[in-house]
């Protein structure tokens, strides 16, 4: 099994997050108010005791629904009851939340967003990595829907769940590629190198029902599939073969972490040992 680069996982662009949750329904906690809070809120009013502010915790929800003298900062359901609520749009400069000497501003629409969340219930969420893994149901798509083209897909579930995303914003799967882009891509995307005329010409005169699958295979079986995914794992660990700065003094040794990391990208090594052996070399 190929261990996903789950760290990769960035938040992107999230001060345009707030607009698309207005906008699509629902507010998720994860997507939509954790990014706000902890850009804008937490450090006065977090985990650390030294620097909370006013007793109020907002990174949990037993603690920010507590009262304070007199006061909730969260009413779940009743933002017009809540503090937090009063506080952010508040003109007030000696009220206003985050104050101006945290020199943090709050974007119009994270504010809507926020007081959206707290009408919606001020739902919290654990943190994605501490969840259980969960397999989601895969859409069934109505006649009209999808359902009558999908059998010129894959048939894999991942194109279920393509097909009725493409459903919803109203747009229509792209033509399948032809053998010479398919080849090309796949090539480009596993190993970050373009195939070689031969590998080309193999794959678009096989004939066989498996041609692509076995294509698939022998990408993978590639020693540049670890170059290529392994250098992603060796940017987030900042591996470098000199110290940078001023002097760039030459580290004689780093290759051997770096092969490693391809070797063990190439081996298909599971992801707990993957971590467990590099925690135990830092050691």
């Amino acid at each position: 099994m190929r261990f996903p680069l789950s760290s990769q996982a960035i938040l992107l662009a999230t001060a345009l997050v707030p607009a698309s949750a207005l906008a699509a329904g629902t507010v998720d906690y994860d997507r939509d108010i954790r990014p706000i809070l902890v850009e804008n809120c937490t450090r006065c009013h977090g985990p650390d005791e030294k620097e909370r502010k006013g007793d109020l915790r907002l990174d949990l929800r037993a603690d920010a629904l507590k009262e304070h003298d007199g006061m909730r900062a969260i009413v779940p359901g009743k933002p017009e009851e809540s503090e937090l609520v009063t506080r952010l749009f508040t003109t007030d400069k000696d009220e206003v939340m985050p104050p101006p000497k945290a020199k943090k501003t709050l974007k119009p629409e994270q504010k809507e967003v926020l007081k959206k969340w707290i009408a919606e219930g001020a739902e919290y969420r654990m943190h994605w990595a501490f969840e259980a893994v969960k397999v989601p149901p895969v859409p069934e798509l109505a006649k009209g829907n999808g359902a009558a083209d999908l059998s010129a897909w894959s048939g894999s579930p991942i194109d279920r769940f393509v097909r009725a995303r493409l459903s919803q914003e109203g747009l229509a799967p792209s033509p399948e590629a032809d053998r010479r882009t398919l080849v090309r891509r796949l090539s480009l995307d596993l190993l970050g190198l373009p195939p070689t005329p031969e590998e080309v010409e193999a794959y678009v005169s096989d004939v066989a029902p498996d041609a692509y699958e076995r294509l698939v295979d022998r990408t993978l079986a590639s020693p540049h599939f670890g170059e290529r995914w392994g250098r992603h794992w060796l940017d987030l660990a900042r591996y470098a073969d000199s110290d940078g700065y001023e002097k760039d003094l030459v580290r004689p040794y780093a290759y051997l972490f770096r092969d490693w990391v391809i070797n063990a990208f190439n081996r298909d090594l599971p992801f707990d040992e993957f971590t467990i052996e590099q925690l135990a070399g830092d050691l």
